[in-house]
């Protein structure tokens, strides 16, 4: 059943010319200093930091406004335990196997299965794609929903929750093991959703280095029309 059509006005807040340069600067550097670890301190963090930060992502903008996303925040060090065998055993596979062009790649990255991260982060972020919703409309069986635009709705939300975490002071890694439909089994969830990617965050362990890479520059990826 269709939702009616209801406007609402909307606030906005004009910055002066000033105020605005200076905040996308500051978010500049701030993203600039962002860098996917691989080595965890298993120093604690306020949740606090990790709701607000699901909070930002769950304003994100999506398909028909259907929000089909799930955010499981994994604390539990069995259930830990159970993602980590799992995902390097999935890791271990592809790194022995004979995917000579991928591995090519990686290497520059010094990536291997070993996946300690996912036992010494304080939190996993596993984020789930809902490739179709469910309406209980007091029929005997819920009627299915089809969503619109499911990858590209998850993967900008995706970015809001990597962006707050890193403006609120944690360091993240975006791993997606493949395949990784034992994330689904393991934490119970549901026929319609999918794993989209998995988040260790927390600060970084004393010694923590990062491969020296660089970005593309802004006239590599910048085209003004």
């Amino acid at each position: 059943m269709a939702v009616e059509y209801r406007p609402t006005p909307f606030h906005f807040e004009r910055l002066a010319p000033d105020e605005q340069l200076r905040r996308s600067e500051a978010f500049l550097e701030t993203m600039r200093r962002r860098r996917s670890i691989r080595a965890f301190s298993d120093e604690p963090v306020s949740f606090e930091l990790i709701e607000n930060a699901v909070r930002a992502a769950g304003t994100a903008p999506s398909g028909a406004n259907q929000q089909p996303w799930t955010f499981v925040v994994v604390t539990d060090p069995e259930v830990r335990r159970r993602i980590r065998a799992e995902a390097e055993a999935e890791e271990r596979r592809f790194y022995e196997g004979n995917a000579a062009e991928w591995h090519e790649a990686l290497a520059h990255l010094g990536t291997d299965w070993h996946k300690d991260h996912l036992t010494t982060a304080p939190y996993l972020i596993v984020v789930f794609a809902q490739s179709f919703g469910y309406r209980h409309d007091g029929a005997a069986e819920p009627a299915k929903v089809k969503h619109y635009y499911v990858q590209e709705s998850v993967g900008i939300a995706v970015g809001l929750l990597l962006a707050s975490l890193t403006q609120g002071g944690l360091a993240t890694l975006t791993h997606t093991p493949s395949p990784m439909a034992f994330l689904g089994k393991i934490l119970d969830r549901p026929d319609n959703e999918r794993p989209f990617v998995v988040i260790p965050v927390g600060y970084p362990a004393q010694g923590c280095v990062v491969p020296a890479i660089s970005k593309r520059r802004l006239d590599e990826i910048l085209v003004r029309v």
